[in-house]
């Protein structure tokens, strides 16, 4: 099995999903605590439809998580003035250093699961795997 395409990335992914989960256990946090801060930094404030959208994150998982951050004083949500039936989540200053500690942790976690490579293997394995999904993503199959 180990020629198999499919059967090596299912492995790898397994893999890498332990390590991250670990990782950010081991500071309290969550993969999805760091994708929702990481994208209200990057890209600002958003309704929860739209951040579950640009994160790729369900709305049921997405919910606990903000649910999480905002006990944590890292996001707050409040109404949309435009449309009062939705919120409206915004990151905290305390978010804001919460998304950069959890992005030197990531970086850590990268380092550990991609330590056999050198530099040039990384970033060719990364951008085949970008096209790979780029790809799927586009033809849904």
């Amino acid at each position: 099995m180990d020629h198999l395409p499919s059967w090596l990335l299912s492995q790898a992914a397994a893999h890498a999903h332990r390590l991250v989960a670990d990782g950010f256990a081991g500071v309290g946090a969550k993969g999805y605590h760091y994708r929702l801060l990481s994208s209200l930094v990057t890209d600002g404030p958003a309704s929860q439809a739209a951040l579950g959208r640009r994160t790729a994150i369900y709305l049921s998982d997405l919910v606990g998580a903000l649910n999480e951050l905002e006990a944590g004083g890292f996001v707050r949500r409040s109404p949309d003035p435009a449309d009062k039936r939705r919120n409206v989540v915004a990151v905290t200053d305390a978010g804001r250093e919460r998304a950069g500690e959890l992005g030197e942790r990531v970086e850590a976690i990268q380092d550990d699961l991609m330590a056999p490579l050198s530099a040039d293997e990384r970033a060719l394995l990364a951008g085949l795997l970008r096209r790979l999904v780029e790809h799927h993503g586009r033809t849904g199959k």
